[in-house]
């Protein structure tokens, strides 16, 4: 299934893709698209219903980030092979791993806006996981049955903050806007395997980022199990994968992010995001 949430900030609507690729309405199945849903139960739930008697939804409305109410945005950074050389630093022996604010959190097409004090805002486009249970020391082995399903994540980021501002990667990954999510949210079942799946991104049209999940150094099984080692992992938290080469800081010279940039994104099968970068306010 194809899950999402639709409408203005704050007043998103549960909806789902049907076989038509219209907006179904999910409002009479579930309250919301989020941890509480993304059980298994829920989802069944979901499954059964007659999808074709459902009211359509506008496509003309605004998507909202795919879940909501997220507890947790957890990234992994460093996690292509090719991208740790283009940064000029060693593949790493185990996950590296940061947060993302929550607030950052936005629609797949909302705009970016460049922060006060920005200027070196960059782009990166990443696969993400989302819990469906409660996962707690979790082996690799059985660390699929933890996972509700997948969705595109830009982390957007800003390099001066995070690399030239002393302590922690988080300053430059957490301003607002900087976490767009969706457009919506694959159930796990409907991916064949999630670790062959192109990913890209453009800027003015101009493809910067074109690469596979392939690449990836530590996989969705590991990374849930090496994350659940650490903390417990909710259902609705969002484990963004890394991302492949080809970001702003990784171009001779570096290329930044501009006010009026149009940004595109997407990843086989989890759908396409399209932001514009805007100013502060």
């Amino acid at each position: 299934m194809k899950l999402l949430r639709i409408g203005e900030p704050g007043k998103e609507r549960p909806g789902l893709i049907d076989s038509q690729q219209q907006i179904r309405d999910l409002s009479s199945v579930v309250d919301d698209i989020n941890g509480e849903t993304l059980a298994a139960e829920s989802l069944a739930k979901i499954a059964a219903c007659n999808i074709e008697s459902l009211p359509l939804l506008s496509n003309t409305q605004r998507l909202g980030p795919c879940v909501g109410n997220v507890g947790k945005f957890i990234c992994i950074g460093l996690n292509y092979v090719d991208h740790c050389e283009e940064t000029g630093q060693a593949v790493p022996e185990e996950p590296v791993v940061f947060m993302k604010a929550t607030s950052a959190i936005t629609g797949p097409n909302d705009g970016v806006v460049k922060p006060r004090g920005s200027d070196k805002l960059d782009w990166e486009v990443e696969m993400g996981i989302v819990i469906g249970r409660e996962a707690s020391y979790v082996d690799e082995a059985d660390a699929a049955e933890y996972i509700a399903g997948y969705c595109v994540v830009h982390d957007v980021s800003e390099r001066s903050f995070q690399l030239e501002r002393g302590g922690q990667w988080d300053k430059g990954k957490g301003c607002d806007t900087f976490g767009p999510i969706g457009p919506y949210l694959v159930t796990a079942d409907e991916l064949d395997d999630p670790l062959n799946l192109d990913i890209w991104l453009s800027v003015n049209g101009k493809m910067y980022q074109n690469s596979s999940t392939k690449n990836m150094v530590f996989g969705p099984a590991k990374l849930v199990s090496y994350l659940s080692q650490f903390m417990s992992l909710q259902p609705g938290d969002i484990i963004s994968t890394g991302t492949p080469p080809g970001v702003g800081l990784g171009q001779t010279p570096p290329v930044y992010l501009k006010v009026g940039d149009k940004i595109n994104l997407g990843i086989t099968g989890l759908g396409e995001q399209s932001q514009t970068v805007l100013p502060s306010p």
